[in-house]
Parts: structure tokens; sequence; C-alpha cells
């Protein structure tokens, strides 16, 4: 399904973003809305997901971390053979998935007053952070840093 935007100019001047263009291409048109769900972002690394799971129990959630993928699902199970007057509260099974970015990982997860949190800290490796790339200077001729000596013609 595509979108209303024509994302092919931005494909000539970047590298490198075709997961980015893919899923801004294929995001679901139809907005999930079960269950309620905050993403807080505590610093440049560090976020947190809470998803309102009242009535469920550590034995009903699963969450799983994949590459670049967190799916949280959640079914109660019944305990007891229980006649209900009336049910009201909305425990019906869901699954959640929350793309995630490049070096994302979960860090911990816990269930209180009905509130799932998760928490995911962004670790980029050294060899992946930004650096400096210096200039070598021309000395005469020959460039500084140059590992082959230039031919000669015969």
């Amino acid at each position: 399904m595509r979108t209303a935007f024509d994302f092919s100019p931005l494909y000539r001047s970047s590298i490198g973003f075709d997961r980015i263009f893919n899923l801004l291409e294929n995001a679901p048109q139809a907005v999930e809305t079960w269950p309620p769900y905050d993403i807080e972002r505590s610093d440049e690394n560090t976020y947190r997901v809470r998803i309102a799971v009242a009535g469920l129990s550590e034995d009903d959630l699963d969450i799983s971390h994949e590459p670049n993928l967190l799916i949280v699902s959640g079914e109660r199970k019944e305990r007891d053979e229980v006649e209900y007057l009336h049910r009201g509260l909305p425990v019906r099974p869901f699954t959640r998935r929350f793309e995630l970015a490049d070096h994302m990982t979960v860090t911990g997860a816990s269930l209180n007053n009905g509130l799932l949190t998760i928490d995911l800290v962004r670790q980029v490796p050294e060899e992946m952070k930004p650096r400096r790339i210096t200039i070598a200077k021309q000395d005469g001729d020959r460039k500084a840093g140059q590992v082959e000596k230039p031919k000669q013609a015969a």
C-alpha cells in the first residue's frame, strides 16, 4: 500500500536510509489504540515505554526483542470459573509492536500498579560513533601519509 507521499526524490541524495523509507511507505493506515501507552525519553540514549495493562499479571504478558523490533503481547488466562454479572474491564488479547532504531537494547521490564514499564538504551559501538577525519597536508610533490611511491614513466 502506498502513502500519499512520493519519497523517490529523497532516494537520490540519501544512502542507507532504505529501512526508514520502507517504514514510512508501509505504515499502517489504521492506528491501533489498545492498550494505551506512553514513550518517554530521559536523555539522548535512554527511553522508557509504559503500557497500561490493568487486570493482567506477569504470567499473562510476553515481551520479545528482535532486531529493530520490540513486541509486547498479552492475553488474560481465566483462573477460576466465575459467573460475571457485568464485565466492563477491557482485558482482551493484544499485540503491540514498536519499531526500534539500530543498537537499541532492552535493559529491563517491570509491572507495577497495572503499568508495564520497559526500559531501553541505545548503545552505539565506539566504531559507529562520529569521528573527526584529518586532512593530509601536501609536502612538496609528495602527499603526507602516502603509502606507495609515485610511479615513474619508463
